[in-house]
């Protein structure tokens, strides 16, 4: 019997591959597309305003974005586990409920102790030496940017829950319509808008915190009211705790966290290091940061399309299917920031205009050489994010930790701030250490997974994380 006729046929497997990863990928890759957009807006508007109000929002959001790495950690654990769970189909309705259920509550502590430390942004940014208006411009950011936080982590709870269902249309529509939102509330609160006052740095981290809200409400009440999905009763018995399954999300979900934790500590780090350059520089970092950081949401989005397909095959044993699914997802990754990699080098300064006023031409000229630096590591950033995304489908998540911690500040950092400073490079050679760690981090990353492609399949992690 020929492949074909069993079905078998290994281009065919890879074709399918490829079609189920795209139709999961692309609308979680423009969820996160709509997510920075948020960001981007508030971007947008500040840098019309001036320097100061930029770079306040750019520490603060560093900050808040430092805070989110614990939430964000637990919610990409309990995906993995929801896909797992769902890939095993018998009684999977029951146990996705009780994943869902249990990583719902550790939001409850984890937004206490995070909350009260944005709370008092400006006291951390005085003590890392930054200018005392400068942090206080940020504090007034994040004190009302912090009551979005737990609506995020519910939002990506929720998504998670969908993207294992291989079902991420709402989630997109939901964020896209939040997208209009937060432009309608910044263009008010900061733009001025219908005559209103402007808030500055306040009134954009507010819109944030209300677009974040009304995406999480919009998105449960699209699950409550869909037929189909309601059958899971999410919120059914939700005092009940399963302390077993509490720890294995938090087992798995934490080296996740601490990986991205790294990862943006180091963007963070970066910006602090900035502000020790002056505002300007802060300002030049925060608007290539965020075009960059917008390319990377769409292999982030393939990344978390690659948990969820990995973890499908991982819950049905099916080795073969996870190894394809995650060198697929893997390859569209290269391929899609190659294309974004061309984009930078060669239109830096066009985009870095599109954020800046005129006036603030030394600040577009340094944007749009940290771009063309960014364009270079753009291969790199993509490939580590979807090889993490394939890995914790499997429940890998302990080296890859370590990865982070080697990459972004056994070797970024020093790097960065040896070419910066010593080196005499500035604001660009700090740049350049960040583009070596993350080279490092994708290749280490990748070596990873292929050394468990290799072995007889794949070790198929279901109650032992690694």
């Amino acid at each position: 019997m020929s492949h074909e006729a069993a079905g078998t046929n290994p281009r065919s497997g890879w074709g399918r591959e490829l079609g189920a990863m795209l139709a999961l990928a692309w609308p979680l890759a423009l969820t996160n597309l709509s997510q920075i957009a948020l960001v981007l807006t508030d971007t947008f508007f500040l840098g019309q305003l001036g320097e100061l109000p930029l770079a306040a929002a750019t520490l603060g959001g560093n900050l808040y974005f430092i805070a989110l790495a614990l939430p964000m950690g637990l919610a990409f654990s309990a995906a993995a586990m929801l896909a797992q769970e769902r890939g095993r189909v018998r009684h999977h309705m029951r146990e996705m409920r009780r994943t869902f259920r249990q990583a719902a509550w550790l939001i409850l502590p984890l937004f206490a102790v995070l909350g009260t430390l944005l709370w008092h942004t400006g006291t951390l940014l005085r003590l890392a030496g930054q200018d005392p208006a400068l942090a206080e411009a940020a504090q007034h950011y994040n004190r009302a940017l912090l009551w979005g936080l737990p609506f995020v982590y519910g939002f990506l709870l929720l998504r998670g829950f969908l993207s294992a269902l291989q079902r991420p249309g709402p989630a997109l529509w939901v964020a896209l319509g939040a997208i209009l939102l937060n432009a309608l509330l910044v263009w008010l609160m900061v733009g001025g808008g219908l005559g209103l006052p402007s808030l500055g740095a306040f009134g954009a981290g507010l819109s944030s915190a209300l677009a974040n809200l009304a995406m999480f409400l919009s998105l449960a009440l699209w699950i409550r009211l869909d037929r189909r999905l309601s059958r899971f009763r999410l919120a059914g018995r939700f005092w009940r705790t399963d302390w077993r399954r509490m720890q294995e999300i938090m087992l798995v979900g934490l080296p996740i966290a601490g990986s991205m934790l790294l990862e943006i500590g180091i963007f963070s780090a970066t910006a602090l290091v900035m502000g020790w350059i002056s505002p300007r520089a802060v300002a030049a970092h925060a608007v290539a940061l965020q075009i960059a950081s917008a390319c990377f949401m769409v292999p982030m989005g393939i990344g978390q399309a690659a948990t969820a397909r990995v973890g499908l095959a991982a819950g049905a044993s099916d080795a073969r299917g996870a190894w394809r699914a995650g060198w697929t997802a893997i390859g569209l990754a290269a391929a899609f920031m190659a294309v974004t990699a061309l984009l930078l080098l060669t239109l830096s300064d066009r985009i870095a205009a599109l954020f800046l006023a005129p006036e603030l031409a030394e600040t577009r000229q340094l944007a749009a050489s940290l771009l063309i630096v960014a364009g270079i590591f753009q291969l790199a950033d993509g490939v580590q994010a979807v090889a993490a995304g394939a890995l914790r489908g499997l429940k890998d998540t302990r080296l890859p930790l370590l990865f982070a911690a080697l990459g972004y500040w056994g070797l970024a950092l020093p790097v960065g701030l040896g070419l910066g400073f010593p080196g005499g490079y500035g604001p660009q050679g700090v740049w350049v250490g960040l583009a070596c760690g993350l080279g490092i981090v994708a290749l280490m990353m990748t070596l990873r997974w292929q050394k468990l492609a290799r072995q007889g399949g794949l070790r198929i992690r279901r109650l032992r994380p690694a």
